[in-house]
């Protein structure tokens, strides 16, 4: 009997993982007019693919936030530019796995397991890469001339980036439990505190 309630809990709990299911074919959100074709149509891509390179990093996010229409539908999408040399720093994705797919240049990506295991690849135009839910992981454009494009689907209307040197560094944990935590001393944790804000 107790097998049967911890059974029963866990299948509840890993139920609520992920976005809930909805018992319509799509959700308008209060006080909309009726949705048309426009509703289900998402534009924000389109500066991106019409534009030039930018000077850093750039994902453009087409999740719930942006696009309402996503709300129920358990998918979002991304579009990622780097420029040569450019990094999307360590993150994870708290709600969903991240399918990359290649489109413009290469990339070195990787992810890191629960054992500490780092899996690599370079990435040419044409080839996807999975990013296994809530595993660390990055994408590194080591080309020093030529930019890279991506776009990176989830299984989540709203999959959640952390990025661990934002939430580390740019957050209000003490300075002496990070260097305690990364085995240094108060001045290089708040010189690296200094570096990304510059």
């Amino acid at each position: 009997m107790i097998f049967v309630i911890v059974a029963t809990l866990a299948i509840a709990q890993s139920a609520l993982a992920g976005d809930p299911d909805i018992l319509t074919d799509f959700v308008v959100p209060p006080n909309s007019p009726p949705p048309d074709g426009n509703f289900f149509t998402y534009i924000g891509f389109r500066s991106v693919v019409n534009g030039s390179v930018p000077p850093t990093f750039k994902v453009v996010k087409a999740a719930v936030e942006q696009f309402p229409a996503l709300n129920g539908q358990s998918v979002s999408y991304a579009m990622l530019i780097y420029p040569a040399g450019a990094v999307n720093p360590v993150h994870t994705h708290p709600r969903s796995a991240e399918l990359l797919f290649l489109t413009r240049g290469t990339l070195q990506v990787g992810f890191v397991d629960t054992t500490n295991k780092l899996y690599t690849q370079t990435l040419q135009q044409g080839d996807l890469f999975v990013f296994p839910k809530g595993l660390v992981h990055f994408q590194y454009n080591a080309d020093p001339m030529l930019p890279a494009v991506a776009l990176s689907a989830f299984g989540s209307a709203n999959a959640g980036t952390v990025s661990l040197p934002n939430s580390l560094f740019n957050s209000t944990i003490d300075d002496s439990v990070l260097a305690r935590s990364f085995k240094t001393d108060v001045p290089t944790i708040q010189k690296i505190k200094a570096g990304l804000k510059g």
